[in-house]
């Protein structure tokens, strides 16, 4: 196992997996390096290519959930997503407008389009039956079309 490989394979996806719960670039930074420490220091090992993506995106989503139930963040404001992210480019647009969903429709949509899994992938890992995911995908769909849309005619008038 060559952690390095692993890494320049698995860091984009955890930071934005990261980013997408919690909502904060210094935090996402941050999970990026305590997903890769639990890595390097429990030595796990990966059956293929799909067994370490999986893995990687099961921990990201265990870590941030922990982090976000932890009590003093519900004291804190966390703002929304920093301009940085938003100005790279217009799916940064589009994914700021994802992660403005409510989290069960942000994470069937995020999964499903921008890591690739099917209904079926995504039933074992997230736990849920396929039905439900296919009709959270659906109205997430819908949500996110009613705020394109409101932008849309937002920006005809302007």
């Amino acid at each position: 196992m060559n952690i390095q490989e692993i890494y320049d394979r698995q860091k984009e996806r955890v930071y934005r997996l990261a980013l997408l719960y919690l909502k904060n670039i210094a935090d996402a930074e941050d999970a990026v390096s305590a997903i890769f420490l639990k890595v390097m220091t429990k030595k796990i090992e990966f059956h293929d290519l799909d067994h370490e993506t999986a893995w990687f995106i099961t921990a990201t989503k265990n870590y941030c959930k922990d982090l976000l139930k932890a009590s003093w963040r519900k004291k804190v404001d966390l703002g929304t997503l920093p301009e940085r992210a938003a100005e790279e480019s217009q799916s940064a647009e589009l994914l700021s407008l994802v992660m403005e969903l409510p989290p069960k429709y942000r994470e069937v949509l995020y999964l499903y389009y921008y890591e690739g899994y099917s209904l079926r992938e995504l039933s074992v890992m997230l736990k849920r039956k396929e039905s439900t995911l296919q009709s959270r995908l659906a109205t997430a769909r819908k949500r996110l079309k009613a705020v394109l849309e409101r932008e849309a005619d937002g920006n005809d008038k302007a």
